[in-house]
């Protein structure tokens, strides 16, 4: 075992509990093994986890994805790979992403940057002229000079210092409103050589895997932790790929569904030689650490001046009430991940350290536009882009618990992009552990 990393008790932490869990519904031979890593501070028990993923947030957040504020995601899927020549393609059509016309957009979120937080006046008038919201005339009017100036001020900060993403341009002619709805993540026949290089990059230039770690050494919490969420991330998209998997197609009606052979070729402890229960342990360890970001911003959402706008007063009310009573429950969840032990070092190598961490992130999202599906590009950026946000957030708490109450702050900001990414993001992950649960029990019946 490396210096510095202590044992999970058994039965405690999150970490041991998935690791059980994962070797119990392959193996039921298999004797407990301890497990090692940072969710040794949570003291959770995987069941916990899923029965309150199960009864408590997939529902709701399932419910929330359906509105129209969070359904709608703008992306650029046209910009070119800045590390290598695409050479990339799907086996399938299903690769294929349908924009959204204009027309379908509601006005409020067309509407663009100055809407993210403010209600445009309920004036026909102003719902239609878009292009004028576009220049703050979604401001409220009940709003004084100095908290409009200090909104103009906030407008024009350049906070990309605080950004764990590369952000597109969503004012570039090749940014394109996409119907999350309608472009659901599933298999699409993407593969191969090109599928491989990206995810090798990710790993092996910009995650601090522990395979390559310093030699006599061990990595410290934060590139631990950094590399476990990629790897859930990683493994949250296969679970979704292997949930809906193109089963067959017949006169041109494609059939979806779970494909349990798959699931075993990305997970089973023997055709992965032990790295499938890893992943699934890093699944649940990223689903934490999102949930924690999720209690946190809270505040920020609860404020009366923060509106989910988008031109239907009732439902956007509704949409509101709904995220903060995910908020709610989020916060409930009584054993948190603790994110206070990350960059606590001494204060300049603390900050040295969250700054190769940003940096290394932001990478990874540069590399999402080397994808050569654009279903799998659209949702490798939106959950890439979500668990940025998340990791800002973790990394804000000062700022966000000194917001006013009734005008923005150049403090700490989101974009609408950064809100829909974040509760997509978490939606899939709440998606994927619903899943593993649907194929424990499909494992099981075929004993």
């Amino acid at each position: 075992m490396s210096k510095g990393v202590r044992r999970a008790g058994a039965g405690h932490g999150a970490a041991a509990a998935v690791q059980l869990l994962v070797t119990l519904s392959f193996l039921p031979s298999v004797v407990e093994t301890q497990v090692t890593g940072v969710l040794d501070d949570c003291l959770c028990d995987i069941d916990s986890i899923d029965n309150f993923n199960t009864y408590k947030i997939f529902p709701k957040i399932k419910k929330l994805q359906e509105r129209d504020y969070f359904r709608y995601y703008k992306v650029n899927l046209k910009r070119p790979c800045p590390f290598w020549a695409e050479d990339g393609h799907c086996s399938i059509k299903d690769c294929h992403v349908e924009p959204c016309p204009e027309s379908k957009i509601p006005v409020g979120i067309k509407a663009g940057h100055s809407n993210k937080y403010l209600k445009m006046a309920n004036n026909t008038k102003e719902l239609e002229d878009c292009e004028q919201a576009n220049k703050l005339g979604a401001i409220n009017s009940t709003l004084s000079n100095q908290s409009k100036e200090a909104f103009i001020d906030w407008a024009r900060y350049d906070d990309s210092r605080d950004h764990f993403c590369e952000l597109d341009d969503e004012r570039s002619p090749a940014a394109q409103y996409v119907d999350l709805l309608l472009n659901p993540e599933r298999y699409t026949g993407y593969k191969g050589t090109s599928a491989w290089r990206v995810w090798n990059s990710i790993y092996e230039e910009n995650c601090f895997n522990p395979c390559t770690k310093p030699p006599g050494g061990s990595l410290c919490l934060e590139k631990r932790v950094f590399y476990k969420l990629i790897s859930g991330l990683h493994a949250s998209i296969n679970l979704h790929l292997c949930a809906n998997y193109l089963l067959e197609e017949t006169w041109g009606k494609p059939s979806w569904g779970p494909n349990i052979k798959e699931f075993k070729r990305r997970f089973d402890p023997v055709e992965t030689k032990g790295e499938g229960p890893r992943r699934l342990k890093n699944l649940y360890f990223l689903y934490l650490i999102e949930l924690r970001a999720l209690s946190k911003v809270a505040p920020y959402f609860e404020r009366s001046i923060v509106d989910l706008y988008t031109g239907n007063v009732e439902e956007d009310a509704d949409t509101k009430a709904l995220l903060l009573n995910i908020f709610q429950d989020t916060k409930s969840f009584p054993m948190h991940f603790d994110e206070k032990s990350m960059f606590a070092g001494d204060k300049k190598g603390a900050k040295s350290l969250k700054e190769e961490f940003r940096l290394h992130f932001k990478n990874i999202s540069r590399i999402m536009d080397c994808v050569g599906c654009d279903k799998c590009r659209l949702w490798g950026k939106l959950q890439t882009q979500g668990l940025g946000t998340a990791l800002k957030i973790l990394f804000s708490e000062k700022e966000i618990q000194k917001l006013p109450e009734n005008s923005p702050s150049k403090g700490f900001q989101l974009t609408r992009q950064e809100i829909v990414a974040l509760l997509n993001a978490f939606g899939r992950l709440s998606t994927s552990i619903t899943e593993l649960q649907n194929f424990k029990v499909l494992l099981q019946n075929r004993r």
